[in-house]
């Protein structure tokens, strides 16, 4: 029954003089643009046979040999304990242009990644181009008058100082760089970032710093903020407790070079993860360890520049609510928008990768992108991204449309004003209607095949259901100690797939990094918040919901058997679903390799 109202509140908000977001002329190429347009690309010539993608036309340049620079960096306010001169060392290659006085804008990658792991297997330096990010912007971008900057944080590669995992030092090195980058002779004075997961934090931490030379950014499944990285209302990802110190064993080389890396950040990060995993965050110093480590809240409202968001919906290294999520209530990637910030996403059903390796899309399995493969790899990534930089960062070229290419969970992209749709239509489900299969304890004693848990099955939709944004789940809860923990997995109830998952320490009932704690015995309501998810459900089909006391990457909770929660499966449990309806009009389809 309620699935038949929630079409017929759709039908009614379309009738009712609600306007959907959609492009009227979608082939309709902007007025006197030099590309093609978007809706049109599938129609075109693309290189589909390498790893990754490539722009339409080759660049007149070419590279001129590599050249390296050493930036001297007065760190004596940064540390408490540690060097206070440091040096930032980064590699660029301009195009010959320059030869001539031409003036280019710089692509940078800013990493910890060159010259990184253990001894007699590091990964390449600085001053050799990079595999898979660096490769990609060198073939495709310095031919067509771009410099490429390979930039190594501090304490890594050449670089000295402290290794301060995404702390204040390492922020300082980077917008150093940045600034130096922007202000050599053979510069215009327009720098962007590139790059995927700590090369997207480096960028978020440059945005902090609001140099002036910084006109764009390009994170790929970046890291926004650690903090939310390692946990999610309180359940902690088994990372989060050696992560900082992983990175720091693979940085150095074990010798007496290694002295300036090792600073007062290192022991905190290794008492970060768990101080915070058994005492919650009671501890105002770890506290403080978290807050220097976010980044997307201290750029908003201080840097002036555009984003390019690329976010993969099945990433569960950087989890999707990186760009969605974070605190009670914010949704950033719709927060900078507001902010009068231009702001582009693309949006795939893949995991912690870029756009277009199409090698790395093979690797994903059924629910976490499988079903998607088939149309996922963006050929036409390289050439979009250009787009991107010509207007960003030579000025060149009609402004690209602010828009967020996402990818449903069959494959199928489209071109939305923004993610999450403005024009979600929320559809309450009772639990209370849902048949709950026996048990209704999540963990403690082994119920059900050695696991506790808890499955709900709620009836089938008699319509295609397309489920678009940030599901909620408002469920009644008890427990028998001031802890606990919830991991919902939700499937589809015919074919056992996977739609989306969430999770939450019962102490953070309310959502968010805060605890409210809780009283043994006492109902309370958790606000749980699934990753985003961009699904379409079949009618017929109908939705699972699989409680255990942890689930993906997460641990189980620190007081283990002793503290399982009671959920109530009852009518005042509610999982609502954001749903839109669309009519195929901004189905973008997409250049794929011929089978």
């Amino acid at each position: 029954m309620y699935a038949g109202a929630a079409v017929l509140l759709l039908l009614t908000m379309s009738l009712s003089g609600c306007v959907f977001w959609s492009d009227e002329e979608p082939s309709t190429p902007i007025e006197n643009s030099p590309y093609p347009s978007i809706w049109e690309r599938h129609t075109l010539e693309w290189q589909t046979n390498d790893t990754m993608s490539y722009l339409l036309e080759a660049g007149p340049y070419h590279a001129l040999d590599v050249e390296e620079a050493f930036i001297e960096v007065d760190t004596s306010d940064v540390w408490e304990t540690g060097p206070s001169q440091s040096t930032v060392h980064l590699s660029y290659w301009l195009p010959n242009n320059t030869l001539d006085g031409e003036q280019v804008p710089v692509i940078a990658i800013i990493s910890p990644y060159y010259d990184y792991g253990p001894q007699g297997s590091e990964s390449s330096p600085t001053n050799v181009v990079s595999a898979g990010r660096g490769e990609f912007i060198f073939r495709n971008f310095v031919p067509h008058g771009y410099a490429l900057a390979q930039v190594a944080v501090f304490g890594t590669e050449l670089s000295s100082g402290c290794f301060d995992y995404r702390g204040a030092g390492e922020g300082w090195g980077i917008h150093h760089a940045v600034e130096w980058l922007g202000s050599q002779e053979w510069s215009n004075g327009h720098v962007g970032l590139y790059g995927k997961s700590y090369e997207g934090a480096t960028q978020w931490e440059a945005a902090a710093q609001a140099s002036e030379y910084l006109k764009t950014i390009v994170p790929i499944s970046g890291t926004t903020a650690l903090h939310p990285l390692l946990y999610k209302n309180g359940s902690a990802e088994a990372r989060s407790q050696v992560m900082h110190m992983n990175y720091f064993s693979s940085t150095v080389d074990y010798n007496e070079d290694d002295l300036d890396n090792v600073c007062p950040d290192i022991a905190e990060g290794l008492f970060a993860g768990p101080v915070t995993y058994i005492g919650g965050e009671m501890d105002p110093y770890m506290q403080n360890y978290y807050d220097e480590r976010s980044h997307i809240d201290k750029a908003f409202g201080k840097w002036n520049g555009s984003i390019y968001w690329v976010q993969g919906m099945q990433d569960w290294n950087v989890d999707p609510h990186q760009v969605f999520g974070g605190p009670v209530g914010v949704n950033w990637y719709q927060e900078y928008i507001d902010a009068g910030y231009d702001v582009r996403g693309i949006l795939g059903q893949w995991g912690h990768h870029y756009p277009d390796q199409v090698s790395s899309h093979d690797g994903i399995g059924s629910g976490n992108g499988l079903e998607a493969r088939h149309n996922m790899t963006r050929w036409d990534w390289a050439q979009d991204l250009f787009e991107w930089f010509e207007y960003y960062l030579k000025g060149i070229g009609p402004k690209p449309d602010l828009t967020a290419q996402i990818q449903r969970s069959d494959g199928e992209w489209r071109i939305e004003e923004t993610w999450p749709p403005r024009d979600v239509v929320w559809n309450d489900i009772s639990l209370g209607n849902c048949t709950n299969q026996g048990n209704s304890w999540v963990g403690g004693a082994p119920v059900v095949g050695g696991v506790s848990e808890v499955i709900v099955e709620c009836p089938a939709f008699d319509q295609d259901v397309h489920i678009a944004g940030l599901v909620r789940l408002h469920m009644l809860a008890s427990a028998v100690y001031d802890g606990g923990q919830v991991f919902v997995e939700m499937q589809d109830s015919v074919t056992g797939v996977r739609i989306g998952h969430a999770t939450m320490d019962i102490r953070y009932h309310s959502g968010g990094n805060e605890p409210t704690g809780v009283i043994p015995g006492q109902t309370v309501t958790m606000m749980m918040e699934f990753q985003g998810i961009d699904h379409l459900l079949p009618a017929g089909n109908g939705i699972k919901l699989v409680m255990t006391t942890s689930g993906k990457d997460y641990l189980a909770p620190a007081c283990g058997a002793a503290c399982p929660v009671h959920v109530h499966i009852i009518e005042d449990s509610i999982l609502s679903l954001p749903l839109i309806d669309r009519d195929a009009s901004n189905v973008l389809i997409t250049p794929q390799r011929e089978s």
